[in-house]
């Protein structure tokens, strides 16, 4: 059983994200309460996610897309698996932390395309892992198993926070928005080929997939004070690596000591991060990605995108204030313009 509604968007609006959107050839619908916007293919699975079996050691990471999601996967996961980099070097994040929804947005077409693309075995097997639900691979997986998802919460299995720990991670939409746009860009399973204005109004306007952004974080914000949630600012982590690592392993159960915290700081390093963290693979998979586009690891840093004119950034930030505002979520951390 699922109950909520799951509807297709408007017919002009489907047709011009259609168009932005070359990824997605089914076009998209609005699910929950939220009017959360997905890709079509989220009506047929919508049903398994929101019933799916928990466990009591499952631990999830829950975000809006670009919020920091990997960073925090690979803290996670470290942190309740002792600190074990042997195993975190030779297993992608994708098979640690499997991404519970990714079959939904890689179009059925796009993965035949890929798989007449590619011949290397091992880039087989991670298209085929994309191409299986998170559902399904739960069922395979050795626990304590852990889950990266950015459906918002009440899309969620109900009991997860009457079952499991789950970690939620919030960003400004500041440094979301631009993140959002350089990954749509980048990978062709969404493949944007839209400015930065125009991206810009769809964001704001809770037309991008996951949106509503600001639904999504007050959802959660709502449950912070439910002992099995944590939630963590983006700013405040990359802030202070050190406090957010403690935090994690406090929240977890786990005890660290200041040889395993200042040793993960270093591991997370943003160039460290890009270089020694298996996302996916080590592969290339030929026809996933655009040339020329930013790629998937960015910077990490707060602020400063040079992808806001000053119009676009005064709108921005006038945006954010009354948002704040109305849902009483007190300010981003060291924030910066």
């Amino acid at each position: 059983m699922f109950p909520h509604s799951i509807e297709p968007l408007e017919e002009n609006i489907n047709k011009q994200l259609c168009n932005d959107f070359r990824g997605e050839r089914s076009g998209f619908v609005k699910a929950g309460p939220l009017k959360t916007v997905l890709p079509a293919a989220y009506k047929k699975h919508a049903e398994h996610y929101y019933n799916m079996p928990l466990k009591k050691d499952d631990v999830w990471v829950v975000t809006y897309p670009r919020s920091g999601t990997t960073l925090c996967q690979e803290l996670v996961w470290l942190v309740n698996n002792n600190f074990d980099y042997d195993t975190a070097s030779k297993y992608s994040l994708q098979i640690r932390v499997p991404f519970l929804e990714v079959e939904m947005l890689i179009h059925d077409d796009f993965a035949e395309e890929l798989y007449n693309l590619n011949r290397d075995s091992k880039v087989i097997d991670t298209l085929k892992n994309w191409k299986t639900p998170g559902y399904e691979l739960a069922t395979t997986m050795d626990s304590p198993r852990h889950f990266k998802t950015h459906l918002p919460f009440s899309l969620l299995p109900p009991t997860l926070l009457q079952t499991c720990k789950v970690i939620y991670v919030a960003r400004n939409a500041k440094d979301v928005a631009p993140s959002y746009f350089h990954h749509n860009r980048l990978v062709k399973l969404h493949d944007y080929i839209g400015d930065f204005p125009k991206y810009w109004n769809y964001f704001k306007n809770d037309l991008l997939v996951y949106s509503p952004y600001w639904g999504h974080i007050e959802e959660a914000w709502k449950l912070k004070n439910n002992p099995n949630l944590l939630f963590l600012f983006y700013e405040d982590v990359v802030t202070d690596m050190k406090e957010a690592i403690r935090k994690v392993a406090d929240f977890l159960g786990k005890t660290v000591d200041e040889t395993d915290v200042n040793k993960l700081c270093k591991h997370l390093q943003i160039d460290n991060f890009r270089k020694n963290v298996p996302v996916q693979t080590s592969e290339k998979i030929n026809g996933f990605v655009n040339d020329n586009e930013q790629g998937f690891i960015r910077n990490g840093k707060i602020g400063g995108n040079k992808e806001f004119d000053d119009t676009l950034s005064r709108e921005a930030d006038e945006w954010i204030a009354a948002n704040l505002k109305r849902n009483k979520i007190h300010s981003f951390p060291n924030s910066k313009p």
